[in-house]
């Protein structure tokens, strides 16, 4: 307990538990000083789910008065706020954020449903469940803000801005509405005023992680690095924290420092394998096989995260075990029917690659022409996703198709350039370079490597680091380099 207090830097501790039984919850709390082992307040709640709120707040008063502390009326008054009083709708919510975390692309649909569940009654939640799941693609996965509800989130910007200005007196408002309200701002206003959406995220550790983000996001690869940081030292035992701080020092090649961070999360949760993974993919990017292999033995065709089993595949590669990473593939399409389309798709082009890679050509466009069916017609649809062109880049290349591959390269870093977006753009550039070389356009695709090894960004082709001197050297998709003398002196350039 002590040891706990110590890295939090508090000087008392709340535990307790929740047991639920049909529609009852009992829930046990108990405040602990942490120094002498003492206990300060204790307490035994029973309530139906429908009063589950009032617990929370009932809890927070007894720890106030335990610590002889007084509330202002505005915190009484925040601590009476209800999210909602439609226990269905914050279950779905709850269940929403769980998919979420999961990080599978194959579920993404439905935290959207279950956040949008009985909202009629409580805006306030459906905007924050919206924003949250909004944020996260928008900050981790670069997807394109064109198809979601920015109208609606423009109103409610404003409209949250004028409610809490400083013109007026400042109403109620919890940490994580904040959080998601800046979140908002950032996303739906062209050139949002620095002053507000950085209002909004000055609530608590969790907000810097926002302003981490927007920065990277804004090429202020330090500022970001200093808002993690500051970050940490409020919440040092936060994973989610921790691997996006460690993601960020990874895109920087700073990869000892990710390490240590990768090592910290996984002291909390040993066995994620997405953080085994990102482990794994530092030791691919410093040329070290052998490490890189120890944290990716666990990894197969089951495991559900697609980074860890696209990391996995890259270890395979790097290995020239083509044979393995063919196999794997294969096993992951044999899986029941369940997955989306994209998915099935981006599957049917990793073993396209992989296929063409081992010389099977004959499969590999097999593989590679029902991907490219797939694709064209979410190009159709979603003309703006960059994702979409790079990945139909590759199955056009697979199929010998080199005018189109090299257009669908190009229009995807055209949709999202680097000088737009310094996180994502550098990997379709990457995406480009692949494709210049399947096709011996060389010079151009040499000038783009040595245009990216000088810069920070999250991994396109490498699913999470940037391509690194010796990634260049061990990955065959480079083979048809490495005559040339000026590939041969990125090989040789010395690790970051």
């Amino acid at each position: 307990m002590r040891e706990i207090a110590k890295q939090l830097g508090v000087a008392n501790i709340l535990e307790g538990s929740v047991q639920k039984a049909t529609d009852q919850v009992r829930v046990n709390v108990q405040l602990v000083n942490a120094q002498t082992d003492s206990h300060l307040w204790a307490e035994t709640f029973d309530r139906k789910l429908t009063d589950i709120f009032g617990v929370e707040s009932d809890i927070a008063k007894g720890i106030a008065e335990a610590l002889q502390a007084k509330l202002t009326g505005r915190e009484e008054q925040a601590l009476a706020v209800r999210p909602t009083n439609n226990p269905e709708a914050y279950d779905a919510y709850l269940r929403g954020l769980s998919f979420e975390a999961r990080s599978d692309f194959d579920v993404l649909g439905k935290p959207t449903v279950l956040m949008n569940r009985r909202w009629s009654s409580t805006p306030i939640l459906r905007w924050v469940g919206r924003d949250f799941l909004v944020g996260t693609l928008f900050f981790t996965t670069a997807k394109p803000a064109t198809s979601l509800p920015l109208g609606a989130m423009r109103l409610k910007v404003h409209w949250i801005l004028r409610r809490n200005s400083s013109r007026t007196r400042p109403k109620p408002c919890s940490p994580w509405v904040i959080t998601n309200i800046g979140c908002c701002v950032i996303i739906s206003l062209p050139k949002p005023p620095s002053n507000a959406f950085r209002k909004c995220y000055q609530a608590a550790a969790m907000p810097l992680m926002g302003l981490g983000a927007v920065s990277r996001r804004e090429g202020h690869w330090d500022q970001s690095v200093a808002y993690w940081e500051q970050a940490l030292v409020l919440d040092p035992r936060n994973v989610e924290l921790l691997v996006q701080a460690a993601s960020t020092y990874a895109e920087l090649r700073q990869f000892q420092a990710a390490l240590k961070l990768y090592d910290r999360a996984l002291d909390i949760v040993p066995t994620d394998p997405d953080l085994m993974a990102s482990k794994a993919g530092i030791y691919q990017a410093e040329g070290n096989l052998e490490q890189a292999g120890k944290f990716l033995s666990q990894i197969n065709a089951q495991t559900p995260s697609p980074i860890a089993l696209g990391i996995k595949m890259t270890q395979l590669r790097l290995e020239r075990n083509y044979a393995e990473v063919i196999r794997l593939l294969q096993a992951r399409q044999a899986r029941p029917p369940s997955a989306s389309e994209i998915i099935k798709a981006i599957t049917e082009i990793e073993l396209a690659l992989h296929q063409r890679v081992a010389s099977d050509t004959t499969d590999a466009k097999v593989a590679a022409e029902q991907a490219r069916n797939t694709l064209e017609q979410l190009c159709k649809n979603q003309p703006y996703n960059p994702d979409f062109a790079a990945l139909l880049s590759q199955a056009y290349a697979v199929l010998g198709e080199k005018n189109s591959a090299l257009k669908e390269a190009e229009r995807a870093v055209m949709l999202l350039p680097s000088a737009k977006d310094g996180v994502y753009g550098p990997g379709f550039e990457e995406n480009l370079a692949v494709i210049q070389t399947m096709f011996g356009v060389n010079s151009e695709a040499i000038s783009t490597l040595a245009r990216l090894l000088q810069m920070p960004y999250y991994g396109g082709f490498y699913f999470e680091t940037p391509v690194t001197p010796a990634l260049l050297r061990l990955d065959p998709i480079w083979d048809a380099l490495r005559s040339d003398p000026a590939f041969q002196k990125l090989c040789e350039e010395k690790q970051p």
